[in-house]
């Protein structure tokens, strides 16, 4: 497939990266905002240029809220390019497209799996889209040739192209990320009224629970409620599951009480299980080795280094620090067919281990 003409609308995170990732491989992006700010300091960065050719593929990249009416837009401006988008939410845009324009059949959704929890150009990667699934949220009637451009895009980018219909899409993200934000927004708001010497005592597992609760409200009131219809039965199922721990730990010594709690807790062992780890495997096969290194620099890099010399491949890692403690916890996934190898060569060579 020929080298395609491409036009970003949108210096954000998401369009900026796409466009640095587009000049890593090769291909100057046309970048349009209506911040001239962003604007400026993304092309400053490397993601494209104002000015371009006539657009085979038109990306936007602009707040859920006002990405139909861009769309639309684009859609006229140049007649004969494909447009998609970047949002996070698929079936009611592509109502809202349909209603604005007639020229409808040349869009086609899509959403990369990709972002962070702080937006703008200067937290912009290259590399944000790499090995992360890219959704082609397409119509059953969508032309296999229009796909074909935002696939080659995708793969372009090292995505992992696939393909769903736009309800089909906005029924998974409400499980594997909607849901997920409100859940940790809900913890994290706890933190306001804890004791500031209580929070002291923080560890991993609170840091896991609430990271995503940093994310840009604004950005996701206009989310959750483009598919409030998918996230809200989900909400109602978790509330009863809340009501029903809260009613146990109300009274613990009621009958029953202990049994609902563990069965909730085993409950949650088996979800977690069910999450696909590397290559498609499940996370919860893999066996945890952890390391403690010297808070210092270069003592990750050290320990990395050595895995890789005695030829033991990490499935997935996590650095652990606790408040105070001047030594960092590395937390290794391996296969269980690599633990003992690499728990044997690790004592051996005085690396300390949990």
């Amino acid at each position: 497939m020929k080298t395609p003409n491409i036009k970003i609308v949108g210096a954000g995170l998401l369009g900026t990266s796409l466009g640095l990732a587009l000049t890593k491989h090769g291909i100057t992006a046309q970048l349009a905002d209506q911040s001239k700010a962003n604007l400026r300091l993304a092309i400053e960065y490397g993601a494209g240029q104002e000015t371009g050719s006539e657009p085979d593929l038109v990306v936007v990249c602009v707040p859920p809220d006002m990405t139909a009416e861009v769309i639309a837009r684009e859609l006229e401006k140049h007649p004969s390019a494909t447009v998609t988008d970047v949002a996070s939410t698929k079936a009611q845009i592509a109502q809202e497209v349909k209603e604005l324009t007639t020229e409808h059949p040349r869009y086609i959704g899509s959403h990369p799996m990709a972002g962070r929890e702080k937006g703008g150009p200067g937290k912009a990667r290259a590399d944000l889209f790499f090995a992360r699934p890219w959704i082609i949220a397409a119509e059953s009637n969508a032309a296999s040739d229009r796909i074909e451009e935002i696939r080659d895009l995708a793969l372009r980018l090292g995505a992992l192209p696939q393909q769903m219909t736009p309800q089909d899409h906005d029924s998974a993200v409400a499980i594997v990320s909607h849901l997920p934000q409100l859940a940790a927004s809900l913890v994290a708001a706890r933190l306001n009224s804890a004791n500031p010497s209580h929070l002291d005592l923080a560890g991993q597992g609170l840091r896991d629970t609430t990271r995503i609760a940093a994310s840009d409200p604004e950005l996701w009131l206009q989310i959750l409620n483009q598919n409030a219809a998918q996230i809200a039965p989900l909400l109602s199922e978790l509330s009863s599951d809340l009501d029903e721990i809260s009613k146990s730990l109300s009274d613990p010594e009621a009958s029953g009480s202990l049994a609902k709690l563990h069965a909730v807790l085993e409950r949650g062992n088996q979800g977690v299980s069910k999450i696909p780890g590397k290559h498609g495997g499940k996370y919860a096969e893999y066996e945890q080795v952890t390391v403690i290194i010297d808070d210092s620099p270069g003592a990750l890099a050290a320990l990395l280094t050595f895995i890789g010399e005695i030829d033991v491949n990490i499935e997935d890692l996590k650095l652990e620090h606790s408040p105070g403690a001047e030594i960092g916890l590395v937390e290794l996934q391996v296969m269980p067919s690599s633990a003992k190898q690499l728990i044997s060569s690790l004592t051996e060579s005085g690396w300390r281990l949990v």
